[in-house]
C-alpha cells in the first residue's frame, strides 16, 4: 500500500472508531487528478445514513486540513450492506437469528452451509440449516459469509 492510501485508512480508521463503528473495508479507484475513495464502515449497532455522513464530514475535514489531496475527489461513506460478506467476528452478533450463506475450511476441504446463525461462544458461531442441521464452525474457518437476504 502507498503512503496516500496509508494516510486515507488511518485517517479512516481513526474517525470511525472515535463515533463508535470500526474500518471495514476501503477502496480507491480513479486517478490522481480525479480520485474516488469508497469507505465502508460498520459498528456493532446498525450504521445509519447521518452516522455515515457525520464520518465522511470528519474524515474529509482531516484530509483537507492535512493537504493529503490536491486534485478533485469524491468520498464515499457507507455500510457495507448485505451484498458485502463480513469480514469480523464483530460483525456477527447483530445478525443473530438471521439466514447465512457460509463456505468454510474442514480438514482441508471446503464446504458449504446455508443455515440460521443461533449462538456466538467466543470464535465459534453455531448455524442451523434449514433441515434442522447444526453446525458450529470456527470464525478463522470462515473463508466467506454472506446474510440471505429474506422478504417473508
Amino acid at each position: 500500500m502507498n503512503l496516500f492510501n496509508e494516510n486515507i485508512t488511518k485517517i479512516a480508521s481513526e474517525k470511525s472508531e472515535e463515533n463508535g463503528f470500526f474500518l471495514v473495508d476501503i477502496i480507491f479507484r480513479g486517478n490522481p487528478k480525479s480520485r474516488i475513495i469508497e469507505i465502508f464502515i460498520d459498528g456493532e449497532k446498525n450504521v445509519s445514513a447521518d452516522d455515515c455522513a457525520k464520518v465522511s464530514r470528519e474524515i474529509d475535514e482531516q484530509v483537507e486540513k492535512l493537504g493529503l489531496i490536491d486534485s478533485s475527489y469524491r468520498l464515499e461513506v457507507s455500510s457495507p450492506g448485505v451484498d458485502r460478506p463480513l469480514k469480523f467476528l464483530k460483525q456477527y452478533p447483530k445478525h443473530i437469528n438471521r439466514k447465512f450463506e457460509i463456505s468454510y475450511k474442514r480438514n482441508d476441504e471446503t464446504k458449504k452451509i446455508i443455515g440460521k446463525l443461533v449462538s456466538i461462544e467466543g470464535e465459534e458461531l453455531t448455524f442451523l440449516s434449514d433441515n434442522r442441521n447444526e453446525a458450529t464452525i470456527n470464525f478463522n474457518n470462515i473463508t466467506k459469509a454472506k446474510v440471505i437476504v429474506s422478504f417473508s
